[in-house]
Order: structure tokens, then sequence, then C-alpha cells
């Protein structure tokens, strides 16, 4: 992120043992210990001397820091883990050096996170961060939302509450009220997307306070944002596409390991977003997998209700979302009621004053038609980014000792990484760099290219995801930036009106570096491209 703004760590920070205090060691289990409101630890990867990354990690106490953050509690979702991947994606600008010293209590047992899947070593995405905030300082953008986002959020806001008082008035006409519940449906989506998405990424505003209140708009729509903010924040955005290949092992197995001994880099998205679906090439296919094209978008319209009546109830009283401890926010009791209390009030207006208006076969209908049309349009702007033609995915496997009993210890086994492919074992990149390469050999003038790992964070966030109608004004807005995914990926705290000003930058300098850089060009076509991908995942084998 920015150079040398960590103190070295391991040998290098026990080398300065003239300090005066000594330097506390921790383990992965006494971080893991503090992962509440009232005592949040992280681990962030360090710098050597010249601002190289070091295989060591140093401890934060950030308990106390929250409430001074820029960004709000959100640095909260960083305890008791590694959350390498949430500073350096959080702080394009980079972090005070005085800062990170001040909040330092001590650094990780050496080798605690040496089996991540991913690389830091290049410069791909440093270069890339200091291109994309000179461009936005260039074009005197905010990086957090200003009035562009905010006139919008007002008329998605007056959109919703009108079609909802309207679906409740046309009493006498059911099919008008049907016709309200889907656009009251429709802007619930729109809601997600546009306002929550970037509030609870601390996006939509400078203030926090703000953002806090646009992140709340996902409880007024009836999901939870803690919910969303485990599974999309801490699960989907710094693992995209990866799946933990010891984990699966152990699912197939039918043992459903402690959370402790559960890897953290794992992606929920593709392997728990929809019952019956086949996401991910390194899954074992069934044979209804081979009709998932044609029943999958029915299945995408039950995604919110599934979410609001099963995902969200499951987590809050079970403290954990899969691999993911949720004892961050639901450690808290004003969380606790905030989740139980919006349950309450958002059921009476989604679904009780319907029934009082329309009686209750009617009323439930109304809210039931209302939930698939917000789940059918949601689903089918995300999905598109990571489950299509051409995209890659990535696992973190295991060698040396089997998993063959209930007990075995993956700590023990090492983990192997391999290359993001395509479900057709193609690796992308190798095309890319290879013409990268070719370019650079051109000038004369112009130093060798250094080759990007495959697994570097970044561009593995490039070599799964996908655009499209890249650089369009209207389909960015229309999509909450969902359109730019790649960018959203790479710079998940910039607010999406942004993207479409940023994105000839990334692409150019993913070509420079030899990263793939995947777009379509509209909607229509990159929806054909995963309904045909969807195909090929039901009938082929397992990698």
């Amino acid at each position: 992120m920015c150079n040398g703004n960590l103190p070295p760590a391991d040998a290098n920070l026990k080398a300065n043992a003239s300090t005066k205090l000594a330097i506390k060691t921790f383990s992965i289990s006494d971080l893991a210990s503090h992962n509440t409101p009232s005592s949040a630890w992280c681990a962030i990867h360090a710098t050597d001397s010249t601002g190289a990354y070091t295989s060591g990690h140093v401890v934060l106490d950030i308990t106390s820091f929250a409430s001074k953050h820029p960004g709000g509690d959100l640095i909260l979702l960083a305890a008791g883990k590694d959350a390498s991947v949430l500073f350096e994606t959080y702080h394009p600008r980079g972090v005070p050096h005085s800062l990170v010293k001040k909040l330092q209590i001590g650094i990780m047992e050496k080798g605690s996170y040496d089996d991540s899947f991913y690389s830091w070593d290049s410069d791909f995405y440093k270069v890339l961060k200091k291109r994309v905030v000179q461009r936005l300082e260039e074009r005197r953008l905010n990086r957090r939302g200003s009035v562009e986002i905010w006139i919008k959020a007002v008329m998605l806001l007056t959109g919703f509450w009108f079609s909802l008082v309207q679906m409740y008035l046309n009493n006498d006409n059911f099919m008008m009220a049907t016709v309200w519940s889907i656009t009251m449906g429709f802007f619930a989506a729109m809601i997600g997307v546009n306002i929550q998405h970037d509030g609870n990424h601390g996006a939509f505003a400078q203030s926090k306070f703000i953002n806090k209140c646009a992140g709340w708009t996902m409880d007024m729509i009836g999901a939870s944002a803690f919910t969303w903010e485990f599974q999309h924040m801490l699960g989907h955005h710094p693992y995209t596409n990866v799946l933990d290949g010891a984990e699966e092992i152990m699912k197939e197995k039918g043992v459903d390991s402690l959370i402790e001994e559960k890897d953290q880099e794992s992606d929920p998205d593709v392997f728990s977003s929809f019952p019956l679906m086949r996401l991910h090439p390194f899954h074992t296919p069934s044979w209804y997998h081979r009709y998932q094209h044609i029943y999958a978008p029915f299945l995408f319209a039950l995604m919110t209700l599934a979410k609001v009546f099963q995902q969200d109830y499951e987590v809050a009283v079970s403290k954990r979302l899969y691999h993911i401890d949720a004892k961050v926010r639901y450690g808290s009791m004003w969380n606790v009621t905030r989740f139980w209390g919006m349950k309450f009030i958002t059921t009476i207006y989604m679904m009780g004053l319907p029934i009082y208006f329309h009686g209750v076969v009617n009323g439930i209908a109304l809210f039931v038609i209302g939930h698939l049309a917000c789940g059918e349009l949601l689903a089918t702007m995300f999905i598109v980014n990571h489950v299509i033609e051409g995209v890659s995915y990535a696992k973190k496997d295991l060698k040396g000792t089997a998993v063959d009993d209930d007990d075995a210890k993956k700590s023990n086994q090492e983990k192997v990484v391999g290359k993001p492919a395509t479900m057709l074992g193609d690796t992308p990149m190798d095309q890319t760099r290879a013409q990268a390469v070719e370019n650079s050999t051109k000038d004369a003038d112009q130093k060798p290219l250094p080759l990007i790992p495959f697994n570097d964070w970044a561009a593995v966030q490039c070599q799964t995801s996908v655009n499209w109608a890249p650089g369009s004004w209207f389909w960015n807005h229309f999509s909450g930036g969902l359109s730019h995914q790649i960018e959203h990926h790479l710079f998940p705290s910039l607010c999406h009106t942004n993207y479409a000003y940023i994105q000839d930058v990334v692409e150019n300098t993913c070509a420079e570096y030899g990263v793939p850089y995947q777009s379509e060009p509209s909607l229509v076509v990159a929806y054909g491209k995963m309904i045909n991908h969807l195909k090929y995942l039901g009938r082929a084998k397992s990698e």
C-alpha cells in the first residue's frame, strides 16, 4: 500500500531489541480470541526497511481506535483475523506510519499466515493505486460520495416508499397492486446496489454517520446489513472465486469443522449463494446440475427471500456465517437489538400492512412478488460478474497427508497455490503476460517488464471478475458500479460514481503489466455467456 508504513516483522523487529519493551508475540488463536467490539485486534502484513512485504505480520489493537476511525466501526470487521487485504484495499492513499506504530501491540508468531493463497511481492497494485488516486485528483473527484449519489439516493428512496404506499392503497385492484409490488421490488434492488452497497463499504459519504445510515437501508428493505458485511466484505471481496480445498473434502465427508479450523480464504458466494447450483469447477457435479442453466433464473428470484427468512436468522443466532465468525457484530447488544428490532419493524410494513389492506392470501402474495422481482434483478447483476465464460477460479489445495480422518488437522498440512484457471483449464494470464512482454521488448528504452505472480492479490481480482458495458456512465449508475466489477474489487472504498472515470486507467495498467482485463459490451451479452457457462459447468467433470 504505502512503502515503509509498517514496522518490520519477526527478525527485523526483534533485532531492535535495544528498545525498552520486549516485542510480544501472538498466535493465531490469541488473535482470534480478540474478535468482539469490546476487544478487537487484527493482523496486517509487515514491510521491511525498503518497503517490501515480508512474511511477517504485526498485530494492532483497534478497539478504542474504532470510535475515531474515519470509516467508523467498519474497521471492527478486521477483528480477530489477518486483515491485510482489508488494510490494503480500503486505504488507496495509505495509512500514516505513526498511526500504525501507535496501534501496534506485537507481532504474529513466525509463519502464522505463510499458507496464504496470495502474493504481495509485485508493485502492480501499488502502481495502480497511485495512478487511480492521481486520476481522482486530476478530475477533482471525491473518493467517497457527493451530490451525484445523494440525489440518486433521494430519488430511489422516494420511489421505494411511494411504490409501497401505492401497493397498500390499491386494495380494490389486485393487478395494479401487483404492478406496484414489482415496482417496489425494483426500487429495493436499486437501493441495495446504489445506497447500502456504498454505505456499508464506507464509500457513500465522508461522514461516517451518513455512511451508517446508507448501510442501514439494507435493513430497511428487509434484509440484514450485518449478514451482507460478513458474506460480501469478509468473504467474497477478499477471496473472489477462491475455494478452500481442505474444507471441501471435509464437507464431502459430512464433517462441519470447528470455525477455528476453517480457512478464512474462501469465497462464500461460490459455494453458498444458491442451492442446487454448481458455481465452481472444483465442486463435484450432480445429475441435476445438467439442467441448472434452465432453472437458474428461477432460483435467482428466490435469493432475497432465502436471505431474509433463513440466512439472516441463522447468522444472528449462531454468530457465524459458514467459516466467518460473526461475533464482531453480534458481540454488541446494540447490534443485536438493531437486528431484531428492524426485522420486527420491516415485517410490519412489508408484510403486515399488505395483509391488512389486501387480506392474508393477497397480502402474502404481494410480499412474495416484490421479493421475486428484487431477487431476480440483484442476482442477475451480481452473478454475471464472476460466473461467466472466460472467468478464472482458484483453489487452495493440501499436499502431503490426505484428510482421511475426521480429526485430521489442516494446520499440519501444507497449502499448494496454483494458477487461477478457467473451467476449461486455461490460464488467461499466460497469454496476457506473453503479450505484455512482447510489447515491452519493442521499445529499446523501456525497462524489462516484471512478471506479476499469478496469485498476486490484485491480479487475481482481475482474473476472477468481469465488467460489462465498461466506461458507460448510465450503466454504471444503474448498476451501482457493478458493471465496473474489476474497478470495484480493486477499490471497494471508492464511491461507485467514480468507476467510469478510472476504468481506462485500470485497463491500461492491466495491459501494461500483462494482467487480464475481461469485459463484455452489455448486460445482455454477459447474461447469455453466464447461462452458457452454467450449462457447461453442469455437464463438466470436477477438476
